[in-house]
């Protein structure tokens, strides 16, 4: 059964969305203008590549019918058709997006299906400048310096799991990885306890769309910034004059600083991913046209539950 939106409902949402979008993106814009570049925030918007004006657009996920007049604009944008009653994303969309939304609930499955490891203490950032001459942020100063962040390197065991962080180690910290990651082997080492695992909910999430709602979106981007600033608190990096205090991974007090805020992300990464990896199995489920009829009563629970 598809879920039917009424032009006053379904404006009042979108109207929310953009509103929510607009306040967390206003600092970046800010920035952008003025060309000042941020060593933390930037992340969510260069190495995650969907723009602000992208972010803006709502997308009510599959199944939900868009009722009224106003939605005919939404004939423009990639995936949707006219159907009885309004505007919706089409099951040819959704076809086309087979290979991609079974890729999504494989990995998510995956990864929700291992225990939760806490014992990287976020040593990739450091791993990504160890003997090196450079680092990733001009202008921000190493905290200890190149020699002590090399010696902080060298005197724990590097245990990334995340193949996108591992894969910006630098040449000489590949070799003291716990084990080699390749792309190819993705769905075999990624873990629900890394903070990049849950970084990218929400371009999972995004990639997703217009099958997958915008509220959903949002939470993930939201998880990923609280990720993202506990990730640069304990990199090598000193980010004082950004108004951040450092978490010193360095020492046994850091760690289990670190530890603590680390539970805490995967913790709310658990019940994203779940949730993600649940709209993905409906979506699959309603590549069968044979169980396309049943579908339809769960899309609408998935989609705004």
């Amino acid at each position: 059964m598809t879920e039917f939106l009424d032009e006053s409902v379904w404006v009042s949402r979108e109207d929310t969305h953009r509103i929510r979008v607009d306040s967390f993106c206003a600092p970046h814009l800010a920035r952008r203008r003025a060309g000042r570049p941020h060593p933390v925030w930037d992340f969510l918007f260069t190495y995650y590549s969907l723009r602000p004006r992208q972010l803006r657009c709502w997308h009510p996920g599959f199944g939900v019918v868009l009722g009224g007049a106003a939605a005919r604009r939404y004939l423009g944008r990639a995936g949707y058709g006219e159907v009885a009653g309004g505007v919706t994303v089409t099951a040819e969309h959704l076809g086309a997006r087979a290979d991609t939304v079974g890729f999504v609930a494989g990995l998510l499955h995956a990864t929700a299906g291992r225990p939760a490891r806490l014992n990287c203490f976020g040593l990739h950032e450091w791993a990504m400048v160890y003997r090196s001459p450079d680092t990733r942020h001009d202008g921000v100063p190493l905290r200890l310096g190149h020699a002590g962040t090399d010696a902080v390197v060298e005197s724990m065991s590097l245990r990334c799991s995340h193949f996108d962080a591992y894969r910006f180690f630098s040449e000489a910290a590949v070799g003291r990885n716990v084990e080699s990651l390749t792309r190819d082997r993705q769905l075999d080492t990624e873990q629900p306890g890394c903070l990049h695992a849950a970084m990218d909910l929400y371009k999972w999430a995004y990639k997703l769309a217009p099958l997958v709602a915008s509220d959903l979106v949002l939470e993930c981007l939201e998880l990923a910034a609280d990720a993202r600033l506990l990730d640069m608190r304990a990199s090598p990096y000193d980010l004082r004059g950004y108004g951040f205090e450092a978490i010193a991974v360095e020492t046994p007090a850091g760690r289990a600083e670190y530890v603590r805020a680390q539970q805490d992300i995967a913790d709310r990464a658990a019940s994203l991913r779940a949730t993600l990896a649940a709209r993905c199995d409906a979506l699959r489920i309603a590549l069968d046209t044979d169980g396309a009829a049943t579908v339809r009563v769960g899309f609408a629970d998935l989609t705004h539950g």
